[in-house]
């Protein structure tokens, strides 16, 4: 019998099976062994030399130094360090929002307590005693002000309406202090509704609803927004992994190392396919996502806008004085029509003993107008430009995600690098974002017709949160109490799952379609500057002084 076929047939496959195992560093499975232990796992059981890879089930089945235990176990340590890489990059986005929100709620909040703080000082310095009976009144005001901005389920052109009938009472009572105490709840009723025909206070309410509604609405309506982005995004964060997907990034990261190349980093485009097909349902949050922030930069541009935020809040102590102002030049036409609509009479029926006949009209005082300081105007400015700037950085997060886990992670060479198989170049171009853009992915096995539920009830809260962010950016009220068992609460922060990290920074940066690394930029830095205090004029003292008190 001729041997020579047979002998060459032998030779082919042992030089075939030779060049298989010659792709490692030998035969011998040392660096898989200490790159095993460095990971934390026990050497029993892994192979001093390479063997055959039949019982694999993930990985290539030629050489190997991975037992299926090894396969299993470095399998599930693939899948909690890809959910961790996911989670991180979540919470860096997440402290980046947290930060807006504290920045922007204490300075909003700083305006407000500016606001309060003057009027009172003036006040109290100009009546002292006199001024603390009545003070209760703007302490109400500011009080219902900060509650509506921290989401209290408040109607705020209400809240107005409220304050300027409390302030009619207490001014009518004041023109006449000797039978202040006669006058009727219904008596004072009536004359509350009188105001809607009468205006006694001139246009100085109607100016203060219109603007101070406005700059509230938009302000609660963003730091609304700041929060639900994040509580979104710590939702999507924690999506898991698909059995999958765990198989592919176990391909994608450990399998190198049980075929010997564990100095072979992986193709660039391998890498891309891997992880936008494991983060496709992540990817469809893009569009309201881009839309939400979009609809949030044009409300913190809206802040600037004339009449700017920070001029509105401060101005509401001037708005009161023109008011009383406008009261005292009506105070005698007022009191007359009053007392023809209402009747003359207190409680019980006693006559009262306010005089319908003019009095002697008081001076009359100027209210000043507000003048909005350099350093407040400046001060403003860079808080709308900072968060604008933290906002566009984020906007295009989720279709960046999957290059930015990928990032110096992958061979800059495009030949010599981990295909899935072995060393050499990546073939299959790179699949577009998205579910329905997976369909044809060569690395990871999709269901395109089973979206993830936890996203799409995320892409729809992100719509719904849209829609309100516009109806507050046109001045319309928007109640968010029926989103508070979805999103994290007022004034919380996103704080869910010990994640208020103080100036950690966004993971990803303006729109690029490769971001140069996956890392942590420069720290945020909340801006802190004094605001130029603007104290009440003078005259504003002399009108107090003159109105409430004027007829005793």
């Amino acid at each position: 019998m001729d041997l020579t076929p047979v002998a060459l047939l032998v030779s082919i496959i042992s030089v075939s099976l030779s060049a298989d195992n010659a792709g490692g560093k030998a035969r011998s499975c040392a660096d898989m062994r200490q790159f095993y232990s460095g990971k934390g796992f026990t050497l029993n059981g892994v192979p001093q030399s390479e063997i055959s890879g039949e019982h694999l089930r993930i990985c290539p089945q030629g050489y190997t130094c991975c037992t299926s235990a090894m396969e299993e176990t470095l399998s599930n340590l693939s899948r909690r360090e890809f959910e961790g890489l996911v989670r991180e990059a979540g919470r860096s986005i997440q402290a980046s929002l947290n930060a807006q929100y504290r920045t922007f709620d204490t300075y909003f909040l700083e305006l407000l307590n500016d606001s309060e703080r003057w009027l009172e000082e003036a006040f109290l310095a100009a009546l002292g005693d006199l001024y603390r009976p009545n003070a209760g009144v703007f302490r109400d005001l500011y009080g219902d002000l900060r509650r509506y901005y921290s989401n209290v389920p408040l109607n705020l052109e209400e809240v107005l309406d409220e304050f300027w009938m409390k302030l009619l009472e207490r001014l009518l009572k004041a023109s006449d202090p000797e039978t202040a105490s006669l006058l009727s709840d219904d008596f004072l009723e009536c004359a509350s509704k009188q105001t809607e025909t009468l205006h006694p206070f001139g246009d100085a309410p109607r100016e203060l609803k219109a603007k101070l509604v406005r700059a509230f609405v938009g302000a609660r309506a963003f730091v609304r927004g700041l929060n639900a982005a994040g509580e979104i995004v710590r939702k999507v964060s924690q999506v898991p992994l698909s059995l999958e997907c765990n198989r592919a990034i176990m391909k994608l990261v450990y399998c190198p190392h049980c075929r010997g190349f564990g100095s072979v980093k992986p193709c660039a485009n391998y890498c891309k396919n891997v992880m936008k097909g494991c983060l496709a349902n992540q990817a469809d949050l893009d569009t309201e996502w881009q839309s939400l922030i979009e609809i949030m930069l044009q409300v913190a541009s809206s802040f600037a806008a004339e009449p700017s935020m920070d001029t509105v809040i401060y101005s509401i102590p001037v708005r009161i004085s023109e008011a009383v102002v406008a009261m005292q030049e009506n105070m005698e036409i007022y009191t007359s029509k009053v007392f023809k609509l209402c009747g003359d009479r207190g409680e019980d029926g006693t006559p009262s003993s306010i005089s319908e006949e003019p009095k002697k009209k008081a001076s009359t005082v100027t209210a000043v107008e507000y003048k909005p300081s350099h350093k407040a105007a400046a001060r403003l400015e860079v808080q709308v430009t900072d968060v604008s700037s933290k906002l566009k950085e984020m906007q295009f997060y989720w279709i960046q995600l999957p290059s930015a886990l990928c990032s110096g992670k992958t061979s800059s060479s495009d030949e010599k690098c981990w295909n899935g198989m072995s060393k050499a170049s990546y073939l299959p171009e790179v699949m577009g974002d998205g579910l329905a853009n997976q369909i044809n992915n060569p690395e990871v096995e999709i269901d395109i017709t089973k979206p993830d539920r936890t996203i799409r009830q995320q892409i729809m809260l992100l719509k719904i949160m849209s829609n309100r962010l516009r109806n507050a950016l046109n001045g319309n009220d928007v109640d968010f109490q029926d989103t508070s068992d979805d999103f994290s609460g007022s004034g919380s922060g996103m704080c869910a799952d010990q994640l208020c990290i103080r100036g950690r920074p966004p993971v990803f940066g303006p729109k690029n379609d490769r971001p140069n690394h996956f890392a942590y930029g420069p720290n945020n830095k909340k801006v802190k500057s004094s605001v130029n205090q603007i104290h009440p004029s003078v005259i504003l003292l002399v009108l107090l002084l003159a109105y409430l008190f004027l007829r005793r």
